[in-house]
Formats: C-alpha cells, sequence, structure tokens
C-alpha cells in the first residue's frame, strides 16, 4: 500500500451522534496507515460541536462531508459519494462497520470501482503490501486469512473486534465537502416511506458488547431474556424460530440470515445452538449457555453452561447481579 489515506465511514445517528463501533475502526484505522493519515466520509449534516472533539480525539485529520439534494438515506447515493471520495484522496482502503446498509453501500462501491470486498472480518492487517482480513466462516468452524488483490480494498469489520483508544494528542479535523454527483441510475430509486425504530434504551444489537438471546425455550415469553439484558446494559437478541414465531421482531434475529454479532459476553437462554444461529454469534468472547436440556448442542461451544429452568435462572442471576451492585 502506498501512503495514501485511509478512510473510515463515520456511521452516525439522526442527532449526530457517532455509533460505538466507529470509534473502534478509528483506532484500527491508526494501525493500518502507517504514519498516513486517517481520514472519515461522512453523509449528511454534520454537527461539528458534538462530532467533531470525537473525531479529533480518535486523530482524524479531515471529514469528507456528503452534500447532496438526493437522499442519503439510500445505499446507491452514498456509494456516489464514497466513489468520489475514493478518487479526490486516491485512497486504497476503506473501513466500514459490518452492517446491512454497508455491506450494501460497498457491494455497489465495488460494482463501480472493481474494488475488492470482505464483509464481517474480525481483524485487519497490511502484510506486504496488500490488505490480509481475519474472519469466521461456515459457522465459526473456520478462520480464514483473506489478501485483497484489487487495487483497493473495502471491509466491513464487526463491531466488538478492536479496543477503541484515543490518541494522546488531539487534532482539529478539516472539513471538505463533498457536492455528490448522483447518478441517473441512483436517482431511479425513490425513499416512499421511513419510520423511525422506537427507542428501546438498549445499545444497538450489533454493536453491544452483551447480548442475552432468547430461543424457543423461552415459549414467547422474553421477559426473563429482557430483564437481565437490562441489568447488564445489554441488547436483546432471538433465534429464528423466536422471531419466525412473531414472539418478537425480526430485527432482533442472530444467525446466518440475519445480525451477526461479536459480544464479549453472549448469554443463550432456551437456544438449541442449531448451525445457522451459531454461525452469527460464534465469534462471541465469552458464551453462557442456560438450557434444561443436557444435550443442547450448545453446551458444545459454550464457555459456561447452566442446566436449568431459564424462568428460573435467569431471575436469580438478575437478582444477584442487582444486589452485588448495590
Amino acid at each position: 500500500m502506498t501512503a495514501t489515506p485511509v478512510l473510515v465511514l463515520l456511521d452516525h445517528a439522526a442527532d449526530g451522534t457517532l455509533r460505538p463501533p466507529v470509534r473502534e475502526l478509528l483506532t484500527l484505522a491508526r494501525t493500518l496507515a502507517d504514519g498516513a493519515p486517517v481520514e472519515g466520509v461522512w453523509a449528511g449534516t454534520l454537527d461539528t460541536a458534538a462530532a467533531l472533539p470525537v473525531l479529533g480525539a480518535q486523530g482524524v485529520t479531515t471529514v469528507h462531508r456528503l452534500v447532496t439534494d438526493a437522499d442519503l438515506h439510500l445505499s446507491a447515493v452514498v456509494a456516489d459519494g464514497v466513489v468520489q471520495v475514493l478518487g479526490a484522496t486516491g485512497a486504497t482502503l476503506l473501513l466500514a462497520v459490518s452492517s446491512f446498509e454497508n455491506k450494501e453501500t460497498l457491494a455497489r462501491v465495488a460494482v463501480r470501482t472493481g474494488a475488492g470486498v470482505v464483509t464481517d472480518a474480525d481483524g485487519v492487517t497490511v502484510e506486504d503490501g496488500r490488505v490480509v482480513t481475519h474472519k469466521t466462516v461456515l459457522a465459526g468452524t473456520w478462520t480464514t486469512r483473506c489478501a485483497v488483490t484489487a487495487p483497493v480494498a473495502l471491509v466491513t469489520v464487526k463491531a466488538n473486534s478492536v479496543a477503541a483508544e484515543d490518541v494522546a494528542a488531539p487534532l482539529q479535523p478539516a472539513i471538505a465537502e463533498h457536492a455528490v454527483d448522483v447518478s441517473e441510475a441512483s436517482r431511479r430509486v425513490r425513499l416512499v416511506e421511513r419510520i423511525e425504530r422506537a427507542d428501546s434504551g438498549r445499545p444497538d444489537l450489533g454493536s453491544a458488547h452483551v447480548v442475552v438471546v432468547g430461543g424457543r425455550g423461552t415459549e414467547g415469553d422474553f421477559t426473563p431474556v429482557e430483564e437481565l439484558a437490562d441489568v447488564l446494559g445489554g441488547a436483546v437478541g432471538a433465534t429464528r424460530v423466536a422471531t419466525d414465531e412473531g414472539w418478537i421482531g425480526h430485527d432482533a434475529q442472530i444467525g446466518q440470515t440475519g445480525v451477526t454479532i461479536s459480544p464479549r459476553l453472549y448469554i443463550g437462554a432456551g437456544v438449541s445452538g442449531a448451525v445457522h444461529h451459531r454461525g452469527g454469534m460464534q465469534a462471541s468472547g465469552t458464551i453462557v449457555a442456560v438450557n434444561s436440556d443436557p444435550d443442547a448442542p450448545i453446551f458444545e461451544i459454550a464457555d459456561f453452561g447452566v442446566v436449568g429452568d431459564l424462568f428460573t435462572v435467569l431471575p436469580q442471576a438478575a437478582a444477584e447481579l442487582r444486589r452485588l451492585q448495590g
């Protein structure tokens, strides 16, 4: 790799707050830059008072803000802007948080530029001038290394893969605005309606450090799962069976056809451990399983297992944690 900037797609909430995994990516970007600048790509209105100090503390030198009259909620429009920033900066590596939206955006960028894409990486290095990614595949049964041979590498990285650290001397990022030349193809797509999801007060499932998951064993009652998650300050997830039964929204589904997570602590309650679910959570730091069936497959990968009724175990755990918290 040449001494070109390392770009990071700066995911943020509607109020301009950076999403927690972005700080992890910026820390990772500094380790890969080898003295080159770390720069960010921001889609939409930039609240400089809220965002710039955080970005400066992460060593970001420039924020490239995408400006357009088109809808930046559309991946095609964001992709047009990212292509322009790549061209303007000459960057050969762009990192993004591993999310459905970012995967779609980077896929579009790759089609436009011929870049190489790797999704759901849990590690990135530069070896002999090439970007090398590390990721688990096939339901977590294989750990792979993939070298990107294309001139430009686009990588989505799982949350909690890197410990975020600020720089010793914060910077004052410059702002470079890019009027996005939205392609005719991108303008053919129109956003008809967008409904903001009600805020549960819990962290985002894809980036939470703690996730408590309910499966078939809940029989539709997620009360003890939610109670334990709230005591731990974690997110609530579910297996495909639970979402298919309508017990909880499909946005909570974890697995090969759902959200891929890698929290520091995963607690599965009434989760059997089917292959398609394990593929979305096996990269978790510590796995705790609670199941009344001692032969449940989840115990094969659990670091700590409890054979018992989740409706007894989880409330007891929540009560003990509250006692310890004072």
